[in-house]
């Protein structure tokens, strides 16, 4: 369980060193062809420390890498390990905590999202007016300027859902989270109304829990899983508390809640049933 930025710079350092292996060259080849002191090339594979954009080029270059998707992930993965780089969530740095922008960071370069919510509706999927309701609730006493720009925060992450190509998106939901009048019911309407729509596109997959269903795996911890395209070793799991989040990237806690959430899936309404039931339950709310 890692912070993560370590986790980001210990993954992309395994993937420059296997590249390495693959490639023929030693750590000291690498660093002699470059320039650098072998140090560098090692505290870059072991995650010691952040490495450049312009760095994982040049690596890349050397170990003769050709897939423009890899290099692409690889060098946008560096500039969110301590390497350099900015995404936009920088410009809230004064705001929201290392760990929420390590978050946003890991979504933004993710083209797969699985996640168990079991108290509110996902960020990815929340309505302007339910994202400052719930944040409200969650931080009282927010000076009203702070607020603005946590849901303006917020409703920019969705950037990933229309991104080409598009953040592929899986959300199970306990039933209990549809019938939690957050805002009141006029913005509960408009928040069922909304993932109605959102449902539709494609690349976006709504299962819901219903009480019937009794206890389930996850029903004390939602959790989300990212997973990213070329390196399935990239994949992370994030578990949200209060205070903090853990990061989970080993190979046995990520087949496990990998595990975990097909079965979810398995115990949840379809696709079609779950929107008959969040239109039943906005019925409910007239």
């Amino acid at each position: 369980m890692q912070h993560g930025p370590v986790v980001r710079r210990r993954k992309l350092g395994e993937e420059l060193r296997n590249l390495r292996h693959g490639s023929g060259l030693t750590s000291r080849d690498a660093a002699h062809l470059l320039g650098w002191h072998q140090s560098k090339v090692s505290r870059i594979e072991t995650g010691a420390s952040g490495v450049s954009p312009e760095d994982v080029t040049r690596l890349l270059d050397l170990y003769a890498v050709r897939d423009a998707q890899l290099r692409a992930l690889l060098e946008v993965l560096a500039g969110s390990a301590g390497g350099g780089g900015a995404g936009w969530w920088h410009a809230y740095r004064g705001l929201i905590p290392p760990q929420y922008r390590d978050f946003i960071s890991l979504e933004s370069q993710a083209d797969t999202v699985r996640t168990l919510e079991t108290s509110v509706v996902p960020g990815l999927l929340q309505t302007a007016g339910y994202a400052r309701a719930v944040t409200r609730a969650s931080l009282d006493g927010l000076p009203a300027d702070h607020l603005d720009s946590l849901v303006e925060v917020r409703l920019t992450r969705q950037r990933v859902l229309r991104a080409k190509p598009p953040l592929r998106f899986t959300a199970v939901l306990d039933e209990a989270v549809l019938h939690r009048r957050v805002g009141g019911p006029e913005v509960m309407r408009d928040q069922l109304d909304h993932l109605t729509q959102v449902a539709q596109l494609p690349h976006v997959q709504i299962q819901l829990l219903p009480f019937s269903v009794g206890g389930y795996v996850g029903l004390t911890s939602p959790f989300v899983i990212f997973s990213f395209p070329n390196i399935s070793d990239l994949d992370v799991v994030v578990l949200d508390h209060l205070t903090s989040s853990l990061y989970l990237e080993r190979k046995e806690d990520l087949e496990a809640y990998g595990s975990a959430f097909r079965t979810l899936q398995a115990h949840a309404l379809s696709p079609d049933g779950s929107l008959d039931l969040i239109d039943a339950i906005r019925c409910g709310l007239r």
